[in-house]
C-alpha cells in the first residue's frame, strides 16, 4: 500500500490524526472491558448493549452475574455521557480540545480506578466491584459522547455492531480505505480486550488497568501539542 494511501487511512484534512488517535483509544476500550468483565462480575463498563443483557441475567439470578455492578455500570455510564455531551457543547468548534479534555478527564477516572484495585487480588468485594465499574462507565460514556460529537466514520471507539455489519454489507460498494478503517477498529478492539485478559489471568486487575489510562494519558499529550497548531480538521464538530 502506497505510503499516501496509508497516511489517507489515518489522517487527512478533514479529521487530521483523529482517525489514528480513535483506533488506539478502541484498543483501549477493548482493554478495560476486559478488565470489567473477567474481573468485575460479568459487566461491560463500555458496551451497554451487552451491559443491559447481563443485566437481565443477573436479575434472572443466573450465577457468576453481578447486579449491584451492572447497575452501577449503567448509572455511571449515563452520568458520563451527560458530562460528555455538555463538554462536546462547550467544545463545539474545537474538535482536538475536545478529545484532549475528554481523554484526560477518563484518565484521571482510571488511574482512580486503578488505585481502589492495588493490592486486590482474586475478585474484588461487591461494594468495590460496584465503585470501580461505576468509574471506568463514567470514563466511557464521556467518551462516548465525545467521540460521537467529533464524527469520524466508522470510529465510535466502543461499539462494533455498525462497524461489523458495514465490513459485510458494504464490501462491495465501499472503498479500500473505508473496508480497512473498519476492519483496523475491530483488530484494535480485539487486541486491546486479548491484552486485557492475557494481565487480568497474569498479573491481577490493577496491572491490567494501568495501560488504559497511560494510552489515554499518551493521547492527551500528543493532542496538547497538535492542538497548538490552527488547521482546517480542528474547526466544527459534527452535531
Amino acid at each position: 500500500m502506497p505510503a499516501s494511501r496509508a497516511g489517507s487511512l489515518v489522517s487527512g484534512p478533514a479529521h487530521g490524526p483523529l482517525p489514528a488517535l480513535l483506533l488506539v483509544m478502541t484498543a483501549a476500550t477493548g482493554l478495560v472491558d476486559a478488565v470489567s468483565v473477567l474481573g468485575l462480575g460479568r459487566v461491560f463498563v463500555a458496551n451497554m448493549t451487552g451491559n443491559i443483557v447481563f443485566l437481565g441475567f443477573a436479575v434472572a439470578g443466573a450465577p457468576g452475574f453481578a447486579l449491584a455492578a451492572s447497575l452501577a455500570a449503567l448509572g455511571g455510564f449515563l452520568v458520563g455521557a451527560l458530562a460528555g455531551g455538555a463538554l462536546a457543547t462547550s467544545r463545539a468548534h474545537r474538535r482536538g480540545h475536545l478529545l484532549r479534555d475528554a481523554a484526560l478527564i477518563e484518565t484521571v477516572l482510571l488511574l482512580v480506578s486503578v488505585g481502589l484495585l492495588v493490592g486486590v487480588s482474586g475478585t474484588p468485594s461487591s461494594g468495590l466491584a460496584s465503585a470501580v465499574a461505576a468509574l471506568a462507565a463514567i470514563a466511557l460514556g464521556l467518551q462516548n459522547s465525545a467521540v460521537r460529537r467529533l464524527g469520524v466514520p466508522d470510529l465510535t471507539t466502543t461499539v462494533l455492531t455498525m462497524t461489523l455489519t458495514g465490513i459485510a454489507a458494504d464490501v462491495r460498494t465501499s472503498g479500500r480505505a473505508v473496508v480497512t478503517r473498519r476492519v483496523l477498529s475491530v483488530a484494535m478492539m480485539f487486541g486491546g480486550a486479548l491484552i486485557g485478559a492475557v494481565l487480568v489471568l497474569n498479573a491481577g486487575l490493577a496491572w491490567a488497568l494501568l495501560p488504559a489510562p497511560v494510552v489515554l494519558l499518551a493521547i492527551v499529550l500528543v493532542l496538547a501539542v497538535v492542538v497548538r497548531r490552527p488547521a482546517p480538521w480542528q474547526e466544527g464538530a459534527a452535531g
